[in-house]
């Protein structure tokens, strides 16, 4: 493996590292010495990547995007005029479910995003367009949203489910929760309860 290489992957487990970080414990949950050994690597690898724990946000941000637009990608590629089902149900299910470390960053980090630069709040607003745009040109299917307001507005009742369902203590309460919001975003489909 080359220099290059190593370098390469040294930055991306960093980047890895701290974006579970900062989905898990907020910009302030973790300095940059937690996040360096969270990464395994010591603070001054961390600074030879990252000029600052805030560029290290910004590119935690930008890759959970990212993972964001793919996972919609792969909904409209696997699924074609299924795919919001699925993506709908995904989303309620195994990311509501998940660890909040590995949660979307939509609905992770765009709090602690509020309370960020403005050139972190920039960033997330390009990608968040793209991602809605991404939603709203995908292959036909009964219930997607065809206009990127129209994806705007279910990616935030999406976003705003998954940190209320995650918020409450009653799993059943929970559920609830989630099963609204399914029967909001997809009406004409057969909710299995």
């Amino acid at each position: 493996m080359s220099r290059n290489e190593q370098k390469a992957q040294t930055r991306q487990r960093i980047l890895e590292a701290a974006g579970r970080g900062f989905r898990k414990g907020g910009f302030g949950g973790l300095g940059v010495d937690g996040l360096a050994k969270a990464a395994g690597v010591t603070s001054g690898a961390f600074y030879v990547h990252f000029d600052s724990k805030a560029a290290a946000f910004r590119a935690s941000v930008a890759q959970g995007m990212s993972d964001l637009k793919q996972g919609v990608r792969f909904c409209q590629a696997e699924y074609a005029q299924a795919w919001w089902p699925h993506f709908v149900r995904f989303y309620l299910g195994e990311r509501r479910t998940c660890d909040l470390s590995e949660s979307c960053a939509l609905q992770a980090l765009a709090p602690e995003v509020a309370r960020s630069d403005d050139a972190s709040r920039a960033a997330f607003e390009a990608d968040l367009r793209e991602v809605a745009a991404i939603v709203a040109n995908g292959p036909p299917c009964v219930g997607a949203p065809s206009s990127v307001e129209a994806a705007l507005a279910a990616l935030a009742i999406l976003s705003g489910g998954v940190t209320l369902a995650r918020a409450v203590s009653d799993p059943v309460l929970a559920e609830h929760i989630a099963l609204s919001i399914e029967r909001t975003l997809l009406p004409q489909q057969t909710v299995e309860e």
